[in-house]
């Protein structure tokens, strides 16, 4: 158990509607849920086998124009010392840094090319970030950018990520793979144009799940929807691309 700036920590998932979103979850992924205890506000927790990794918040009106979506947030020593840091190298902050009781202190942020995050520094020990991620767990993180050279250069500047690997995509530029301390995290590339899916700058978040065809069917049968079909990765692996049935976009891998 220790504090790393830079890892993967939690994941929230904005929606319009809770319940149906817990209940989509529920059936595509079999996640679970549980209230956070001890906070000024409600707060649904998902839970992968009973273990916490994430939240759920409704849109509220006072959120403004805000989209269905899901909002990575990555691990810090001290959020207000960060988000002073992430204004000097060209981001945003969109949500103030404050505390939430008996877990930790946040902010909402985002990246010189738009991209949000959150930055999180815990109260609390944290786990171990396992090499392999489980089924249920989130195995991915993939930054499609504006321009993924000045993407990288700052979550670098900011976190100390690492190039693990490239890979060339011909026509499609450069997928740069990135991580720390020999674990890999995801990959950030430029989405162009003639890319499927919503303009630039966002994150896609992979689940790992045991079977894609299985889990797209059931995507499909719970009222999302597929994007993308089926494509094999490096390692021989399967990739692809869904949203839930509110708008949230989510990706899925299942390993060879």
């Amino acid at each position: 158990m220790h504090k790393q700036s830079g890892r993967f920590v939690w994941y929230d998932l904005y929606t319009g509607d809770s319940a149906a979103a817990i209940e989509f979850y529920g059936s595509v992924i079999g996640w679970g849920t549980e209230p956070f205890p001890g906070g000024d506000m409600p707060y649904t927790m998902w839970t992968n086998e009973g273990a916490p990794f994430g939240g759920l918040m409704e849109i509220s009106p006072e959120m403004g124009e805000v989209p269905p979506h899901w909002l990575p947030y990555i691990s810090v020593e001290d959020v207000d010392e960060t988000v002073e840091r992430i204004q000097e190298l060209g981001g945003g902050l969109h949500v103030p840094p404050q505390d939430i009781p008996n877990a930790g202190r946040f902010a909402i942020v985002t990246d010189p090319q738009g991209g949000f995050f959150a930055i999180f520094a815990s109260s609390v020990p944290e786990p171990e970030m396992e090499a392999q991620p489980g089924v249920g767990e989130f195995a991915w993180r993939e930054l499609a950018s504006s321009d993924y050279e000045a993407a990288f250069d700052f979550y670098q500047a900011l976190f100390g990520w690492e190039i693990t690997s490239e890979m060339d995509m011909g026509d499609a530029g450069i997928y740069r793979m990135y991580g720390q301390n020999d674990l890999v995290y995801g990959g950030i590339f430029t989405k162009t144009d003639d890319m499927p899916g919503p303009p630039p700058p966002w994150w896609a978040l992979y689940v790992r799940v045991e079977d894609i065809e299985e889990t797209l069917a059931a995507v499909e049968e719970c009222g999302g929807q597929v994007v993308m079909d089926p494509q094999e990765v490096p390692g021989g692996g399967k990739v692809t691309h869904c949203i839930d049935p509110q708008g949230a976009g989510f990706a899925l891998y299942a390993s060879k």
